[in-house]
């Protein structure tokens, strides 16, 4: 009886592990820790997380049934409610990490209890804006899905399963809708790509890589500018949509060694000539004022509830950045243009990650 045990816990133990494409394999795990002990920019970089994985140790989780913060004004109390729970998802790729990096259980422990909280207590509800709020607890999940056990695994799954079937159905993406076009298709497809790659869900994938393209094709144009920036008036919003197409591509890059950064749709439109158009309003060779002719009522009642950013004025050059750090996993010569922009000693956390995960070509 004990041999058979042994020789089942044995070929349990040689089953491999799903590969995880949304995180961090074990090999660039192992990378990122002798980069983070041996590299004074990266341990910089890192401290942050680190700190929010340590004060999560001694924290409750804060779920919240409904996240509602799309389409309400700052100050309003569903929204504060809603964007303090999502601060959870954070502090769950903190701790999800930090048990990767140092293997101490305690810190899977926690992130554990995170998630099963969430996967209890929220219903999601296809809001692409709010679901987006999660990204982090999704990449956290990722990180340590093959260490759950298999009840609170399984129930965590079921939540996330639901958590996108909602996003595929929702009422954001109905025909005529300029959601179904703008920055809002993008988060959606973004969660459901990272959900589809957690789960290694070959329906979600399928489904992710028939809109990828369709996306690139209605949300960006030819020129480089897009209907994000044309709706708005505005680059924060061109970066808006921007930032998930480039996260949702580098993990299908990372599982299918597909390219969509240089991938041209047949209206000529590319990710990579998006990126390039705001470029020059990032170095400051052009500028742009924000927002005043957007087309969205909402954007008027930001700008008159005082909300920062989104009042008339000039693009901030460094608020793009983000897009060029997460581009540059495509192309590294955007590295060039980071520093001239913030300074050679400039470094961040998607930075770092495209340094230890390197674009299959």
């Amino acid at each position: 009886m004990v041999k058979l045990f042994v020789f089942i816990f044995l070929i349990v133990a040689c089953i491999p592990a799903k590969a995880q494409f949304v995180s961090l394999s074990g090999s660039e795990i192992k990378t990122l820790a002798s980069a983070i002990k041996t590299d004074d920019k990266v341990r910089a970089v890192f401290e942050p997380i680190k700190n929010t994985a340590k004060k999560a140790l001694n924290a409750a989780p804060n779920p919240i049934e409904k996240i509602t913060s799309q389409g309400l004004l700052a100050g309003n109390p569903a929204k504060t409610a809603s964007l303090k729970a999502a601060d959870d998802a954070p502090k769950i790729y903190a701790l999800a990490l930090y048990f990767r990096l140092y293997n101490n259980v305690s810190y899977l422990n926690k992130a554990v209890e995170y998630l099963t909280a969430w996967a209890k207590i929220n219903k999601p509800t296809g809001d692409p804006i709010d679901g987006t709020k999660l990204e982090d607890l999704i990449s956290g999940y990722d990180l340590v899905r093959d260490g759950v056990d298999e009840q609170k695994r399984a129930e965590i799954d079921a939540w996330l399963n639901k958590f996108a079937d909602e996003q595929i159905r929702s009422e954001s993406i109905k025909a005529g809708k300029s959601t179904a076009i703008n920055n809002w298709n993008s988060h959606r497809l973004k969660v459901i790509t990272f959900i589809a790659y957690t789960l290694h869900n070959k329906t979600y994938e399928q489904y992710v890589l028939d809109e990828i393209e369709k996306q690139i094709g209605q949300n960006l144009f030819a020129d480089g500018s897009g209907f994000d920036f044309k709706q708005r008036d505005a680059l924060h919003y061109h970066v808006y949509t921007l930032e998930p197409l480039l996260k949702a591509i580098i993990v299908i890059n990372r599982s299918t060694g597909k390219n969509y950064y240089t991938f041209q749709s047949k209206s000529q439109a590319s990710i990579q000539r998006s990126v390039q158009f705001l470029v020059p309003f990032v170095t400051g060779e052009k500028t742009h004022v924000e927002f005043l002719n957007s087309t969205v009522k909402f954007d008027r009642d930001r700008a008159a509830n005082r909300e920062k950013g989104y009042e008339p004025a000039n693009f901030v050059p460094k608020s793009g950045v983000v897009v060029l750090c997460l581009a540059s996993y495509f192309d590294p010569s955007l590295q060039d243009i980071i520093k001239k922009v913030n300074g050679d000693d400039y470094n961040d956390w998607q930075l770092v990650l495209n340094n230890v995960r390197k674009p299959i070509k």
